[in-house]
């Protein structure tokens, strides 16, 4: 399990739920917002894993989508 933090000044809610959604079908994920950050809990899926992905992976690769959806949204809200 790998936890990543966006910190709200920084991201969009929107947009990281969006990036959550994206990549559903390679991580399970659990979203939740804290008081300073948005916080994604993930755990590659195995058929991910058979597909040599792997968690580190994939989280940096959804931390990049939340990112481009951010700057697409015009930053956070």
């Amino acid at each position: 399990m790998i936890a990543i933090h966006f910190h709200h000044e920084l991201y969009d809610g929107f947009a990281i739920d969006e990036a959550v959604k994206v990549y559903a079908p390679f991580v399970s994920a659990e979203l939740s917002r804290e008081p300073a950050a948005y916080l994604v809990k993930l755990t590659a899926r195995a058929e991910a894993i058979e597909q040599g992905l792997d968690e580190e992976t994939i989280s940096a690769e959804l931390a990049n989508y939340a990112l481009g959806k951010t700057i697409e949204r015009g930053g956070a809200g």
